[in-house]
């Protein structure tokens, strides 16, 4: 047979070669992540089950009401309105705290129907049912948790925390559990319990505030007038430290359809005059510009004479950028994290949730015997097989492809950075025996009729036995894939690579070993 024969018949072993050599690309090669370091030389990423680290489960705060009677929106009411109205009722209830959801309009003069959702800690199913009847709101039901849409924008803000704050390898998922609300999963490997807590418990809202006298009937009172959040922001810089007298800072640019506004509120309250303002809150005559952080004040400040010149003329909103001064670099840091990933819709309620905890020392013990079980289970493969076999040419080439099964497992996890934790090894684990069982049934069936010479009764043999290991291969992906697609926790990287090693060795290995085999056992 010509070599161009030869390599068009045995194509499948080719493309196994191909995927081994990508997989050993994605595994050790620069740029594809950042993961690799002295202490793993790969671009695997572990969990924090093998790279030490916490976990935060628990569900979010709130409670949604669902089919409620609401008035009509016009120009001059809406969902602010009944959320101020909601949270009116409800003690230690602000309107932030209070979503108002428009599901359907107003149909033949009745009302329309929404949803009500409180994300405050003070809110339960029954001052939200009181609430709602003293309104005179009919609604259908009151539970506990929040709206799919909260869950989902929770999640997405606390990954962007995560990526923001430079925590690599974090993971934020939601875990579906049967008859209980869905729980939000948040891994963080390398950070410990009171790193992760900070994450969890920060809602994370940032606002700049003007602090104004105001005279009336000769007494002055102040009063705070939210002059701009993470919302009006079109860029924020990086955090910087204090130089001399000045404090760490971060620079923010004001949007373009912002700017107008946020000048002319800034000269409105005072903040900004001629000759600048100076400030020494709580204690000041004069009005002050206030950082406020989750309902703290991290900093206040007065504003230079050029910036405050530039925004009584008119000017700064052409160039509206801004300073932000915090006291320390680590309050800076967690302001511009905060600015660019938003504030949390709702918070995690640790306390019914669980936080579990690994020691990097524990994490490399679980690395070692994690190891040390994928090479007993291929000794233990390999002695069965030779057993079976007494053939090298036929037991040493079905080692050999499960483990460029499981290799090219590997390389996957690589590329696409899926955290390697115990469940994924123990879907290794699982890969390896089903391989080698489907190996196994297409030895037996090409080599339990009598020796194989003609290619044609290989063949007609060879693809008896695939209809075998296909049906099995259908049943294990059928029967894995509820556990992939809902969310049940660990069980979900031990279902997906399960069922990714089933479609590479149906696909690409079995039929490589049959090729393999084909050549070694016929002469025509």
């Amino acid at each position: 047979m010509s070599l161009l024969g030869s390599v068009r018949e045995n194509w499948r072993v080719g493309l196994l070669v191909v995927i081994v050599a990508l997989s050993t690309a994605f595994l050790f090669a620069p740029g594809f992540d950042s993961a690799a370091s002295a202490d793993n030389p790969t671009n695997l990423q572990y969990g924090l089950e093998l790279d030490g680290g916490t976990e935060v489960r628990a569900p979010l705060v709130g409670v949604t009401a669902e089919g409620v009677s609401l008035p009509e929106r016009n120009e001059s009411f809406g969902s602010a309105e009944v959320e101020a109205a909601v949270a009116g009722e409800i003690r230690d209830v602000a309107p932030r705290e209070v979503t108002v959801r428009y599901t359907s309009p107003s149909r033949d003069g009745g009302p329309a129907t929404g949803v009500v959702e409180v994300t405050a800690a003070s809110a339960t199913q029954t001052n939200l049912e009181t609430a709602l009847s003293t309104l005179d709101y009919e609604f259908e039901t009151v539970r506990e948790g929040v709206t799919q849409q909260t869950l989902d924008e929770t999640v997405s803000v606390l990954k962007q925390k995560i990526n923001e704050g430079g925590l690599s390898g974090g993971t934020v998922r939601t875990i579906d559990l049967p008859g209980a609300r869905p729980f939000v999963s948040v891994q963080v490997p390398g950070s410990d319990r009171s790193e992760v807590l900070d994450i969890v418990n920060s809602r994370g809202a940032v606002r700049v505030v003007a602090y104004q006298p105001v005279r009336e009937n000769g007494t002055t009172t102040y009063v705070n007038e939210t002059i701009f959040t993470d919302g009006a922001l079109q860029r924020i810089g990086s955090p910087r430290e204090g130089q001399g007298n000045r404090l760490p800072s971060v620079q923010v640019r004001i949007a373009g359809s912002d700017a107008a506004r946020v000048q002319q509120t800034f000269v409105e309250t005072g903040v900004a005059q001629r000759g600048g303002t100076r400030c020494s809150y709580p204690d000041t005559a004069d009005p002050c510009l206030l950082v406020v952080r989750d309902g703290r004040v991290v900093n206040s400040f007065g504003m230079s004479p050029g910036l405050a010149q530039g925004m009584v003329d008119g000017e700064w909103q052409d160039d509206p950028s801004f300073v932000l001064r915090v006291n320390s670099f680590e309050e800076a840091q967690q302001v511009s994290i905060d600015l660019r990933a938003g504030a949390l819709p709702a918070a995690l309620n640790v306390d019914e949730g669980t936080t579990r905890t690994t020691a990097p020392a524990q994490g490399a013990d679980f690395k070692r015997d994690s190891l040390i079980a994928g090479i007993l289970a291929v000794f233990a493969v390999s002695g069965v097989v030779f057993l079976r076999y007494g053939e090298a040419e036929v037991a040493l080439p079905m080692i050999v492809t499960a483990m460029a099964e499981v290799y090219a497992l590997l390389g996957l996890a690589a590329l696409i950075q899926y955290p390697v934790d115990l469940s994924v090894i123990g879907g290794f684990i699982a890969v390896i025996g089903t391989g080698v069982d489907d190996l196994i049934i297409i030895a037996n069936e090409v080599m339990d009729e009598g020796d194989v010479q003609s290619r044609r009764v290989f063949q007609s043999r060879f693809r008896k036995a695939f209809w075998v290991i296909g049906a099995a291969a259908a049943t294990t992906v059928i029967a894995m894939s509820p556990l992939a697609v809902l969310s049940l926790g660990d069980l979900q990287g031990f279902a997906i690579f399960t069922i990714l090693g089933v479609f590479v060795g149906v696909f690409v290995t079995r039929p490589a070993y049959g090729d393999i085999l084909r050549s070694l056992l016929t002469d025509r």
